[in-house]
């Protein structure tokens, strides 16, 4: 017991040290981790200068975003019914020497232009629900994301904590770069 105490330790003291030298991009993406109990709430905010329309198409482009989320290695729509779709992704979140693979199937129900919720239907975690917002605000769109979450393995706190917060902001990070990389493309062809 007290090797596994004192490898904890070592693993929160990495983690934590790696976060505070990891590189400054997207660094203006709040992402807040509150682990409760066996739940992961994570709440993520961030503004991009794009419409809700030029933000939403990237949010909800399941088929390509595995070309766009690098920890994506499969993302596809598996069925659609009106305004509510199936998607289907795998891939694995990697932070230093810690990976963890995932996959999910979940429901999700489109309010076009201004809320996407989630609802996980089966994969590795035992509960999964979301939602996100696209704000209009002026020149920008604000996005709010909120996940709450039970995975199948238990995460020790600080690690957890550190881990999840460095997924989240790269996921997001991503994404925000591929609204403006369309953004601006879109743009030179006009």
């Amino acid at each position: 017991m007290r090797n596994a105490s004192l490898l904890l330790f070592i693993w929160s003291v990495l983690f934590t040290t790696a976060s505070l030298a990891d590189s400054p991009e997207g660094g203006d993406i709040e992402v807040k981790v509150k682990m409760v109990g066996e739940s992961i709430i994570v709440d993520v905010t961030f503004s991009v200068p794009a419409t809700q329309q030029e933000v939403w198409a990237v949010l909800t482009d399941f088929d390509h975003m595995a070309d766009f989320v690098s920890n994506l290695r499969e993302s596809k729509v598996a069925s659609v019914s009106g305004d509510t779709i199936t998607i289907f992704q795998r891939g694995a979140a990697t932070y230093g020497p810690i990976s963890y693979p995932f996959k999910s199937t979940r429901e999700i129900r489109l309010m076009p232009f201004d809320k996407i919720r989630t609802h996980l239907i089966s994969g590795n975690m035992r509960k999964m629900e979301g939602t996100t917002y696209l704000i209009h605000e002026g020149a920008q769109t604000r996005v709010i994301h909120h996940t709450d979450t039970i995975p199948e393995i238990w995460f020790p706190l600080a690690v957890g904590q550190v881990f999840i917060e460095h997924e989240m902001r790269e996921q997001f990070h991503e994404m925000r770069n591929e609204i403006i990389r369309r953004k601006r493309a879109s743009f030179r062809r006009h």
